[in-house]
């Protein structure tokens, strides 16, 4: 039981490190500060939040690092490069220092590789401790980088709300604070051992009770909002305690009987397939997986670890087969020459690109969205707001594995009815925007979609394109991120300046827009953009689903006999 309650404890940290590493959500709560600041415009600012995603296209250098380095020493890594790209910047915003705006872009850029850095300590511990829950595990703690926004927005009201600065110095101490926290159970791993059946379930059975938890931590940072410093205080310390309370995991480990006859029965969590991983985390999956990596951090690996997984899906990928560009079988395994060629990853591409990368760039430009119709003063509300849907979008999508016995459907058309609300939103915000409790709901239907966007396509990659190249196919996907950043950012930027200059006045050396018009023809095609996502989605959904129904088939006649 010691060495049980130890994986738990690195559990927990990891979802210390998840939850507060997050610091890329935060940026539209001090950009519109960060551009008065340095006199720029939306266009320049729009290239500084393209840096941050910019960062993530070099976080493969973490899994080389890992080759040399013990993890705890990656982990301080990136809280270094984390507290030199923050920090520097808070000194500038803070009229302390002054520096050329290409030093800024380039903190950014090391900011954004610190995030990275951070998610493959997190990665790499979830598949070292966690090698029979490994997707639960991944689930779980990776979306609690999504609430990372809503626990700064608290931690900002509980010290000056007054003074949005005071976001990037949080940026730049508490993940090395947070690193600190974590330094003893990342050193005190127990070592790997095989587990028997019993342990295995009552583990399973553990993340949906974690789960549990989870959703009351989202709800209690959703709707609790702080009208004063105190009261924010008081809320700050009640986050803390969720944060803290699964430390008691191996406490009532023993109290479960009642739990596992009434509800764990009702769930199915054996041979799940579904890897729930973050999109914007995988950019460093193919150097996890290489052999020199794994023996440095004392991890196993197997050359056919990936095969494994692939025969875990009814044993299906020695049969896989493509007819007339279709896939007939999932598992087929997919070279980086192949999948280029492919007629469905090009739908699965333009799906990614038009869906979640769309919402990360909504994300951006809350300040400045919030501020152009008139509520400035929400605009922490609404990030809260973002963060925490984005928060439940990526915990609903395992929710096809906890229903799969109930009801089974194709993963890509769980994938088309998660990029609904975006077009949807779009619509509302482009005819509704001035009113509050419609950028309120537009910005929760967005928030939701990519998160769920955001968590979901890993398993859909391996699905459909091969579980041995998922790592460098998932690399080739997610390089939409970055590229949609700087294009939807510029066009917004774009549209913004350019009604700057009949609308707005100076403020602090830089034009502001105010009025529906700064983001109205935004909204539009951003909207139009989305649906393009939505109809790719569709049509991948019906040229992949005969696939779909096959698997499912072959595996309750394997399960029945």
């Amino acid at each position: 039981m010691a060495l049980q309650s130890r994986k738990w404890m690195i559990l927990v940290a990891t979802i210390w490190i998840q939850a507060f590493t997050g610091t890329n959500f935060d940026f539209s709560a001090y950009s519109s500060e960060l551009k008065a600041v340095l006199g720029i415009s939306q266009v320049q600012l729009n290239y500084l939040a393209t840096a941050s995603d910019l960062g993530k296209a070099v976080g493969w250098s973490s899994g080389v690092a890992l080759m040399w380095m013990p993890l705890w020493a990656v982990m301080f890594a990136a809280a270094a490069m984390g507290f030199v790209g923050y920090g520097a910047q808070w000194l500038v915003i803070s009229n302390v220092i002054t520096l050329p705006y290409f030093v800024i872009f380039l903190l950014c850029l090391l900011a954004g590789c610190s995030i990275c850095w951070f998610n493959t300590v997190c990665f790499v511990l979830c598949i070292k401790n966690f090698p029979s829950a490994m997707p639960l595990a991944l689930s779980l703690t990776v979306s609690f980088n999504g609430v990372s926004a809503a626990l700064y927005n608290l931690a900002v009201k509980s010290l000056s709300p007054s003074s949005p600065a005071v976001y990037l110095l949080l940026n730049a101490l508490i993940p090395l604070v947070t690193s600190l926290m974590a330094l003893i159970p990342i050193l005190r791993q127990p070592p790997l051992d095989l587990l028997d059946t019993d342990v295995v379930k009552r583990d399973h059975f553990t993340f949906l009770k974690l789960n549990m938890l989870a959703v009351v931590t989202g709800l209690y940072l959703l709707f609790l909002h702080p009208s004063d410093p105190f009261t924010a205080r008081l809320l700050w310390c009640g986050a803390i305690f969720l944060l803290i309370l699964p430390l008691g995991i191996p406490g009532i480990l023993y109290a479960r009987e009642w739990f596992r006859t009434t509800v764990y029965t009702s769930f199915h969590l054996d041979d799940s397939g579904f890897i729930l991983v973050d999109a914007e985390d995988l950019e460093l999956h193919k150097q996890l997986l290489s052999r020199a990596s794994s023996v440095e951090n004392g991890l196993t690996y197997s050359g056919n670890a990936g095969a494994s997984a692939a025969h875990g899906m009814s044993g299906l990928n020695s049969c896989a087969v493509i007819t007339k560009d279709q896939l007939v079988m999932l598992g087929h395994e997919h070279t980086a020459g192949v999948l280029v060629r492919r007629f469905d990853f090009w739908l699965y591409f333009v799906a990614y690109f038009c869906g979640g990368t769309i919402g990360l760039v909504y994300s951006n430009n809350l300040g400045q969205i919030a501020q152009s119709l008139g509520h400035s003063s929400v605009t922490p509300e609404l990030i809260t707001i973002y963060s925490s849907f984005s928060f439940f979008g990526r915990l609903l999508s395992a929710t096809p594995d906890y229903i799969r016995r109930k009801v089974y459907f194709a993963r890509t058309g769980w994938l088309a009815i998660a990029l609904l609300p975006t077009p949807t939103a779009f619509l509302i915000l482009s005819a509704f925007g001035d009113h509050g409790f419609m950028i309120r709901a537009g910005t929760a239907m967005i928030g939701m979609s990519s998160g769920f966007i955001f968590a979901a396509p890993v398993s859909i990659t391996s699905e459909l394109f091969g579980a041995n190249g998922m790592s460098v196919n998932h690399n080739i996907l997610i390089t939409n991120i970055p590229i949609g950043s700087l294009v939807y950012g510029f066009l917004a930027a774009a549209v913004y300046d350019m009604n700057a200059t009949a609308w707005a006045g100076l403020v602090g050396e830089t034009l502001v827009c105010m009025g529906r018009k700064c983001y109205f023809l935004t909204f539009v095609g951003w909207g139009c953009i989305s649906l393009l996502g939505l109809a790719s989605s569709v049509i991948l959904f019906l040229r992949t689903k005969p696939a779909y129904h096959r698997f499912e088939t072959s595996r309750r006649s394997t399960t029945l006999s």
